[in-house]
C-alpha cells in the first residue's frame, strides 16, 4: 500500500494526518516522540472511517520503523520560539531536531520526497536538503501555498468573489520579508494590480504577510493549523498524484532569479518525486529588488546554522 508519513502529532501534524486520510489515496503514519499522543489521535481519526467512507489506514507510532517505505514524509516537528529565546537558540534546537528526523526518515524511506513545515521553514528546508544529500527536487517546503491562501481570502472578501477565483503569487521568505506580487496575482484571470489601487494592494499584502501573527493574537496560546494543514495536504496530493500543479513553495534555487545555494519561496510545478520545474516570472526591477532583499534575510538565517 502507498504510504505517507507525518512527523509530529501536534495541531498541524494531526490535522494534516486527518486531511490526508480523508483524501484516501494512501495509508498515513503519524509519528511523534511523545508516547500515546500519535496512537490516540490516529485511533480517534480511524474511527471516522465508517462515517466518511475512507478505506486506507492511519497509524500512530513512536517508532520510525513504522514509516518504512513512505513515498512522502512531511516534517512538522520542531519547537516554537518561546519568550526570552533568541532566534539563534531556536535555530540550534530545531537544527538538532531536524537532524534526527531526516536521518531516521531516510533510514527507512530512502526514496521519499521530503516536505518541510518546521519553522523558520526556508532555513529548515535548506537544512533538510543539506542533511539528506537528496537532489533538490525531492526537498520542498511549505510557504507560498499557505501565504497565498491567506492573500486569496482577503482579496476575495475585498472584491466580493470566491476565494477559488484568486490565483495568488507570494514569493520570498515565509516571514516578515515575504513578497506579495500583485501583478502576478490573478482574479478570474485579471491582475490584482489592475483591479485595486496600489494602496489597497499594499494593504491586502500586509495583512497576508501578518496573517499568522493575526491568528496568534486572537488565540493567545498556539498558532494556525487549519489553513497550514490544508496547504500541506494540497502539496502532498500534487506530489503523490503527479499532477504538475503550479504552487508557490520553498525550493532550492540553483541560478533561478539570480540566486544559488538558497531556499526561497517561488512558483513551482509539483509532481511525482517532488519539484518538477521552477517557474521564472519576468519580474520588473522593483519586484526583483524586493525578492533579493527577502533572500538576504534567509541567507542570514542559513549562515547562523552550524553546517
Amino acid at each position: 500500500m502507498p504510504k505517507i508519513s507525518v512527523i509530529g502529532a501536534g495541531n498541524v501534524g494531526a490535522t494534516l494526518a486527518q486531511r490526508l486520510i480523508e483524501k484516501d489515496f494512501a495509508d498515513v503514519v503519524m509519528l511523534d516522540v511523545v508516547e500515546g499522543i500519535p496512537q490516540g489521535k490516529a485511533l480517534d481519526i480511524s474511527q471516522s472511517a465508517n462515517v466518511l467512507g475512507f478505506s486506507h489506514t492511519i497509524t500512530g507510532s513512536n517508532d520510525y520503523a513504522e514509516t518504512a517505505g513512505s513515498e512522502i514524509v512531511v516534517i512538522t516537528a520542531g519547537i516554537a520560539r518561546k519568550p526570552g529565546m533568541t532566534r539563534e537558540e531556536l535555530l540550534a534546537i530545531n537544527q538538532k531536531i531536524m537532524t534526527d528526523v531526516v536521518s531516521n526518515c531516510l533510514k527507512y524511506s530512502p526514496e521519499a520526497t521530503l516536505v518541510v513545515v518546521s519553522n523558520p521553514v526556508d532555513t529548515m528546508t535548506y537544512l533538510a536538503w543539506k542533511l539528506s544529500g537528496l537532489p533538490r527536487k525531492r526537498v520542498v517546503g511549505l510557504s507560498g501555498v499557505l501565504d497565498g491562501g491567506r492573500l486569496a481570502t482577503f482579496v476575495a472578501r475585498e472584491l466580493g468573489v470566491k476565494p477559488s477565483a484568486v490565483t495568488p503569487c507570494v514569493m520570498g521568505e515565509h516571514g516578515g520579508s515575504m513578497v506579495v506580487m500583485p501583478r502576478f496575482t490573478l482574479v478570474s484571470g485579471k491582475p490584482l494590480s489592475e483591479l485595486v489601487s496600489a494602496e489597497k494592494a499594499d494593504e491586502l499584502a500586509k495583512r497576508a504577510v501578518n496573517g499568522g501573527a493575526e491568528i496568534v493574537a486572537f488565540l493567545k496560546t498556539g498558532s494556525a493549523f487549519y489553513a497550514p494543514s490544508a496547504s500541506i495536504a494540497a502539496m502532498a496530493e500534487a506530489i503523490f498524484t503527479g499532477s504538475g500543479k503550479v504552487m508557490n513553495c520553498a525550493a532550492v534555487l540553483d541560478g533561478e532569479y539570480g540566486l544559488k545555494n538558497i531556499v526561497l519561496g517561488v512558483p513551482v510545478k509539483l509532481g511525482k518525486g517532488g519539484l518538477q520545474e521552477i517557474i521564472t516570472l519576468p519580474l520588473d526591477g522593483t519586484e526583483n529588488a524586493r525578492l533579493l532583499a527577502s533572500a538576504e534575510v534567509v541567507k542570514g538565517q542559513i549562515a547562523a546554522l552550524s553546517l
